[in-house]
């Protein structure tokens, strides 16, 4: 039970498996902010989806009429949702890669791409800023999760 425990350890300690664990921590922060700018545009535009939501603005009709979508509100919410279905592959595929054996600068490479792809893509849609931004930041990082995938099947195929 101990052997088990030390290669846990060396797990830990990998300088791959810590730069994965800081660029995770870094997407999935940046995704759990998309959670509180959605709330904040919800409240500034009163624009909510929930009835028991709209009880701080009033009863009956004037609360009625904050049961209403917002494009704004809209466009964070679709924000959010991208990084939902690339963040979490990112998450699987990253954690494989990074118990696969890959030179530390290969790795950081693709952490450090990925995260700040991740980045720009919400500055593209929140600002937004003029395509082709969101898409080029949107292909750069999910190419470079195909990559991290492409090594991790390279490495230890077992079709």
């Amino acid at each position: 039970r101990s052997g088990e425990m030390a290669k846990l350890t060396q797990v830990i300690d990998n300088e791959v498996f810590r730069a994965y664990a800081t660029y995770t921590a870094i997407v999935l922060l940046k995704m759990m902010l998309m959670s509180l700018i959605t709330a904040y545009f919800r409240i500034t535009r009163k624009a909510f989806v929930n009835p028991e939501d709209t009880a701080v603005f009033g009863k009956g009709e004037s609360a009625k009429k904050n049961l209403r979508t917002d494009p704004d509100v809209e466009r964070v919410r679709r924000g959010h949702l991208n990084d939902l279905e690339n963040i979490v592959p990112f998450l699987g595929i990253g954690l494989l890669y990074a118990l696969s054996g890959p030179e530390l600068s290969t790795a950081l490479l693709h952490f450090r791409i990925f995260a700040g792809a991740r980045i720009v893509h919400t500055f593209a849609y929140l600002i937004p800023l003029p395509q082709p931004s969101r898409g080029l930041s949107w292909a750069v990082g999910y190419a470079v999760t195909i990559s991290m995938a492409y090594k991790v099947l390279k490495a230890v195929l077992y079709l």
